[in-house]
């Protein structure tokens, strides 16, 4: 039997081609990442991706079902290099598993395997490290900016060097911790405004600082824009969630620089320092424990965007990108329960019962 007239057109977003188009987006962001912080980058990115395509298969094993359809669209892949991206590139290898494993066993498999997650099983991950190892999943090496790297008598770390690092905590020779690891420009400037610092004096005091944001991330940003505004291109994901989220802290940031310039960044620091940009792309846009109306989309962007900037300026924690979505995971089911679209006729058919 022949078809020759719609709607009898051939499917193209499949799963698996949805999650290779978001890794081929995070190309340009990760080389940034590996750039100015080092092979780290590509050695946990391998780590997270081996243990989480293990978890997932030894998961569905265990619950009797085939593991290769769940292997095969790679959904494993994209939480695996998304949690890689959100973690320092100095992690010991046990933890990178154990975050991981808890993402892919606990989080995605416990509650049925891809579609039914209700939180992101990424940034639930790196949560769960950044609660239980606050210390290692805080500390970054400094960007591989030459002014930088003088001022603290360091040098580029090799692929070996990193390796080592990795996966038997050994420093090269010569250095120390408190030499190799760094504050997050985030977490330094959060630090020093405590301590009753002014913005003017803490950009002037050390090379860290950008025109925006901290040296090296201010790139890093960019780059993860492009492969975002590919996807958006590639309508894997729509406009409404990132541009929220972007929205909704620029907003509430550029509301009290306004007001006190000096105790309260620049809008532009919060976007390119941290993950933000990532986070908006990359994270908020999940489709399975995001929000699905359009409206509910825009609101559950912007609470993201307004958490974000809350948790950074009064919070505990430097950078809440992932606090920010898993909050807001919790409340996207009541988003799309007040934000469904009207029903065409509905408002006329209700005039006509009265």
């Amino acid at each position: 039997m022949t078809f020759v007239s719609s709607p009898h057109s051939a499917r193209v977003n499949r799963v698996d081609q949805v999650m290779l188009q978001v890794c081929l987006a995070l190309v340009p962001g990760t080389l940034a990442l590996v750039w100015f912080f080092g092979w780290g980058v590509l050695i946990n990115m391998a780590l997270a991706t081996l243990f989480a395509v293990l978890a997932e298969a030894l998961v569905m094993k265990l619950r009797g079902r085939p593991a290769l359809p769940a292997i095969g669209d790679y959904s494993a892949v994209v939480t695996a290099l998304l949690f890689a991206l959100t973690i320092p590139p100095t992690m010991p290898w046990w933890m990178t598993m154990l975050g991981i494993v808890f993402a892919i066993v606990i989080v995605k498999q416990l509650y049925g395997g891809i579609g039914y997650n209700p939180f992101n099983p990424a940034m639930a991950g790196y949560v769960f490290l950044l609660i239980s190892y606050p210390v290692a999943t805080t500390s970054w090496l400094p960007p591989d900016v030459p002014a930088l790297l003088e001022a603290r008598e360091l040098s580029t770390l090799s692929f070996l060097d990193s390796a080592r690092l990795i996966f038997m905590g050994a420093l090269p020779e010569g250095l120390t911790w408190d030499a190799v690891s760094a504050a997050t420009p985030l977490d330094e400037m959060r630090t020093l405004l405590d301590q009753g610092r002014t913005i003017d004096e803490i950009r002037s005091s050390s090379p860290l600082w950008g025109s925006f944001g901290g040296r090296g991330w201010e790139w890093v940003g960019n780059w993860f824009l492009l492969g975002g505004l590919y996807l958006l291109w590639r309508r894997v994901i729509s406009w409404e969630i990132p541009v929220a989220v972007l929205g909704g802290l620029l907003a509430a940031s550029a509301a009290f620089w306004l007001v006190d310039p000096q105790h309260f960044p620049f809008p532009g620091f919060h976007l390119f320092s941290g993950a933000a940009i990532l986070g908006a792309f990359f994270i908020a846009t999940d489709p399975v424990s995001a929000c699905t109306t359009r409206r509910g989309q825009l609101i559950y962007g912007a609470a993201i965007g307004g958490t974000i900037f809350a948790i950074r300026t009064w919070g505990g924690y430097p950078d809440a990108v992932a606090f920010a979505v898993l909050l807001m995971n919790i409340a996207a089911p009541m988003i799309d329960q007040y934000s469904q679209p009207r029903v065409f006729g509905h408002r006329r058919s209700e005039r006509k019962k009265a």
